[in-house]
């Protein structure tokens, strides 16, 4: 007789992070090296989140999302986007959907505490842009389908910080999405991939409460209007180990025919 699968709650509290926007786990905007779900090693865990995005130039950004993580090693995740154009195009929307799955390779980033090197993981997310041919295609992108590589190394810091616990991340992305996907991939100025620094900072003021901060660099690979990289200011509230609400002030930069794009991002993440 097989043995089940345990299913999760041993891990500390904030450790797993959130649901990031392409659905692995990590801050809102980058993934970081941590499995998702609660899971130990020898669990299996899950969430699944929803998260939504308002500029004031009123284009919207709805998400929705699962992860499973095995044995805080393997994690797989789904996530389905649906981006309204406002104005710009007005009427029209783009539905991508998201693939993606991430393997612990190196360290513990919380157990490790008694080395320098922190937890490290690879992953890749495959981003299929359903209405590539609307206005990707008009703005000069070259295809609609395709996969972001990265590596992440995060790191927790137990009491560094006046007692309160820190997590540091870097990300190493390649890509040629523009917009993350939402206006394609690739263009005029450019079709090759192209490693993108990304990086997160936090800290856990309470042990159910976090702040912090991200950045994300963006390709620039249409000529039809310049991309700027993304950052976030964000509180994260854990009141329940299977709950996690998130609040953050994002800056996108220029989004098609609109410059200077800003929005609160909301996020709610439900896990085992």
């Amino acid at each position: 007789m097989g043995v089940l699968p345990a299913w999760a709650g041993d891990r500390l509290l904030g450790t797993s992070g959130v649901s990031q926007i392409e659905g692995a786990a990590g801050g809102g905007l980058t993934p970081w090296a941590v499995i998702g779900g609660n899971g130990s090693s020898d669990q299996v865990g899950a969430s699944a989140y929803a998260t939504h995005i308002r500029t004031q130039g009123k284009f919207n950004l709805n998400i929705q999302g699962v992860a499973v993580g095995v044995k805080n090693r393997v994690e797989v995740s789904m996530a389905r986007w649906s981006f309204k154009f406002s104005d710009t195009v007005p009427g029209k929307s783009a539905q991508m959907n998201v693939l993606g799955a991430k393997v612990r390779v190196l360290g513990d980033a919380v157990y490790d505490q008694d080395v320098w090197w922190p937890q490290v993981s690879v992953g890749f997310q495959h981003k299929h842009n359903e209405d590539f041919k609307l206005v990707p295609t008009l703005l000069g992108a070259t295809r609609g389908s395709d996969t972001d590589w990265y590596v992440a190394a995060t790191k927790v810091w137990l009491g560094a910080a006046w007692g309160r616990n820190v997590l540091g991340n870097l990300t190493l992305r390649a890509t040629r999405a523009n917009q993350f996907g939402i206006l394609g991939f690739g263009g005029d100025l450019g079709n090759r991939h192209q490693l993108m620094p990304e990086a997160s900072l936090a800290v856990l003021v309470r042990d159910d409460l976090a702040v912090g901060a991200e950045w994300r660099a963006k390709p620039d690979r249409l000529s039809a209007f310049k991309e700027e990289n993304a950052w976030d200011a964000f509180v994260a509230w854990f009141p329940h180990r299977n709950l996690s609400l998130t609040a953050a002030w994002l800056e996108l930069g220029n989004i098609a025919d609109k410059p200077s794009q800003r929005s609160l991002y909301l996020s709610a993440q439900v896990g085992f």
